[in-house]
């Protein structure tokens, strides 16, 4: 390559900005604006960032409290306006509950959710390693001991909108919203999550297909002692909430492979590593219909960091190349293993 090829006087240009000479670059072609994550951080900003890594890939104590509790009252909240005046058997830990309070009448809905959650606790703490289980023990005696409180605050015996179907959406909003805020904090909201566990670690039982049976047996259930009508909101409640809640906890996880060819990978490298505090892959390739050598950065990141990548390549290569694939399973360093 001649000394004055314009791609070469480009990429020493770039390698100038980054603060690297040209002669550190990737030998893999001259003049190639490859550059290592390290030589864009000091150590003090490496410290940083593997703390803030840290962070991302264990959340607070403080927020996963916050986070069960809020999720445990919205649970208790479906079950004692929706769920349980109305028979709404629809799977867990509360269908489970409102099928003991109709079997054993003397029963209220509450105490028989006191006792389904302590059979459960039991189970998990002999069953299941205590550190994977200990979340979905407090959010199983949160919901409970939420529960308790809200009927005796507000006691409701019949349906509250006047519509089944009404209230069933309400209940599956409500469930769906408390489950999602619980486990992006990276808990639970208890309940048969335990006996899932319990069942995936000591069966062939596969986890999705041990929430199946459980919940499927519960709302079953609700056919043979509430009627065909309950029976059937009971199955289609289960339906719905299985979409519902997989459809939001997907949602939650889902990030953005971003593959960028510009013309200025490095300030692309620069702006991931520093202002992102993420880190990226920097691989060299050739445009098929023009031949010439190009550098392709490919990164991981959250939707909002998405946005402000598309927003900083708008600022200084309006033309550049990107593409974004959504993903809902990312796992290793800096992203929560699921």
């Amino acid at each position: 390559m001649r000394h004055d090829d314009p791609g070469r006087l480009a990429a020493e240009e770039e390698l100038s900005h980054a603060g690297v000479r040209p002669e550190q670059a990737s030998p893999a072609y001259e003049g190639a604006p490859v550059i290592q994550a390290e030589r864009l951080l000091t150590p003090e900003e490496e410290r940083m960032s593997d703390r803030l890594l840290l962070r991302r890939d264990r959340p607070s104590m403080v927020r996963t409290a916050v986070a069960v509790n809020v999720g445990a009252i919205l649970c208790a909240l479906a079950y004692v306006l929706f769920q349980a005046p109305n028979n709404l058997a629809t799977g867990g830990a509360s269908g489970m509950a409102i099928v003991i309070s109709t079997l054993v009448p003397a029963l209220p809905s509450d105490v028989a959710l006191w006792a389904v959650n302590v059979v459960l606790v039991v189970v998990g703490l002999i069953f299941v390693e205590r550190r994977a289980v200990a979340w979905s023990v407090v959010a199983s005696i949160l919901l409970s001991a939420y529960v308790s409180v809200l009927q005796a605050l507000v006691p409701v015996s019949g349906s509250v909108t006047g519509d089944l179907w009404i209230d069933l959406v309400c209940s599956l909003v409500l469930v769906a919203a408390g489950t999602g805020i619980a486990y992006n904090a990276g808990a639970s909201t208890g309940g048969t999550d335990i006996l899932v566990m319990a069942l995936s670690r000591h069966t062939s039982l596969p986890t999705g297909h041990a929430i199946t049976v459980v919940n499927a047996v519960t709302a079953c259930s609700g056919v043979a002692l509430y009627g065909v009508r309950t029976g059937v909101y009971c199955i289609v409640g289960l339906l719905l909430e299985t979409v519902i809640v997989n459809g939001v906890l997907d949602d939650l996880k889902q990030h953005k492979v971003c593959t960028v060819v510009c013309r200025r990978p490095a300030r692309v490298q620069e702006f991931v590593v520093r202002r992102l505090a993420r880190t990226a892959t920097v691989w060299l390739g050739y445009g098929a219909y023009t031949g010439r050598e190009l550098s392709v950065v490919m990164t991981v990141l959250t939707r909002s960091e998405a946005l402000k990548l598309e927003k900083y390549l708008r600022g200084i290569d309006p033309d550049a190349f990107v593409t974004y694939v959504n993903t809902s399973q990312i796992t290793g360093h800096g992203f929560r293993w699921v």
